[in-house]
């Protein structure tokens, strides 16, 4: 398997992330977007879409998309619960990490690291919005080890990916005790540094 991606990304990160947990073969691609290379010929060929990560399966089929990336090469392992009901708490998690967190809590981050905005300059509404969804995960994990109960799942993965480095995008995360304690279970449970 080839994983394309960028390791500045929580999105390629979690496939990278996932990959290893599992010890899955793979080669890691580096692709600079600064630099247009998700942009060639070749890659758009590869994801139309001209984004990372893109994975290039042994039999030569592209998937795209961080999370249907991971729930595709976690089927069968214990990052899936094998309850119906917990499965579907988990996918709750994927499809809210990409529509109520990363628009906010990543986007922030790529403002100031990348573009180098500072925090008075970012949108104060996706500044809200970042901090009601690390509300909701404190609440959530107040009376959760995890995201869905008490083993590491994929969700997990999807939402440390820029949780742990929501600081970087201007969010605090002094108050968030659950989180920070998440945070460190997760990161253990997962094999990462």
């Amino acid at each position: 398997m080839k994983i394309y991606g960028d390791l500045n990304s929580g999105n390629c990160l979690k496939v990278k992330w996932v990959s290893d947990h599992l010890k899955l073969p793979y080669t890691w691609i580096d692709i600079d977007t600064s630099k247009g290379e998700s942009r060639t010929p070749e890659f758009l060929a590869l994801n139309g879409a001209g984004q990372v990560p893109t994975v290039v399966l042994d039999d030569g089929r592209p998937l795209a998309q961080s999370n249907a990336i991971i729930r595709y090469l976690a089927r069968g392992s214990d990052l899936i619960p094998t309850d119906a009901y917990d499965a579907a708490k988990m996918d709750e998690w994927l499809f809210w990490e990409q529509y109520s967190h990363e628009p906010y809590i990543a986007v922030c981050r790529y403002q100031i690291v990348y573009l180098g905005k500072a925090i008075s300059d970012l949108d104060p509404e996706k500044l809200k919005r970042g901090y009601f969804a690390l509300v909701r995960m404190e609440h959530h994990l107040t009376t959760s080890r995890f995201l869905v109960g008490d083993h590491v799942s994929l969700a997990d993965a999807s939402l440390l990916a820029y949780t742990r480095v929501a600081y970087e995008g201007g969010f605090h995360l002094d108050g968030y005790a659950s989180i920070r304690r998440w945070i460190a279970d997760s990161e253990k449970a997962l094999g990462l540094v």
